[in-house]
């Protein structure tokens, strides 16, 4: 392997998505890994300040981050994550278990994010 330039690194699209059956909404989006920004504001959306653990709407919250359409555009604003977590429960957990995945984040990993 050769080493990468800096234009290299920033013109790389290293953000793989995955195509996601929504039967219940009868169609498909595409769920795609998140930028290391965007990880880091999830994970810190994950500890309320001040007090500890905020799990309320986080599979919401990280679809928000990850649903894109076809060309990789974030099909949804922070803004929307309260609306979406007030959709049916399993084709959101579908897409969340994509994002998991995508993201390599592990059970694990975000309970040592909570501190649990």
């Amino acid at each position: 392997m050769s080493t990468l330039s800096r234009d290299q690194i920033l013109g790389a699209d290293d953000q793989p998505r995955e195509r996601v059956e929504v039967p219940e909404w009868k169609g498909h989006v595409f769920v795609r890994s998140m930028s290391g920004a965007e990880r880091d504001s999830w994970e810190a959306s994950l500890v309320a300040a001040g007090e500890g653990r905020n799990l309320a709407n986080a599979r919401a919250r990280l679809a928000v981050l990850c649903t894109v359409d076809e060309q990789g555009n974030r099909l949804f604003s922070a803004e929307d994550a309260d609306v979406l977590g007030k959709k049916a429960a399993k084709p959101l957990d579908r897409i969340f278990r994509a994002a998991m995945r995508l993201n390599a984040l592990t059970k694990e990993e975000v309970e040592k994010v909570v501190g649990e």
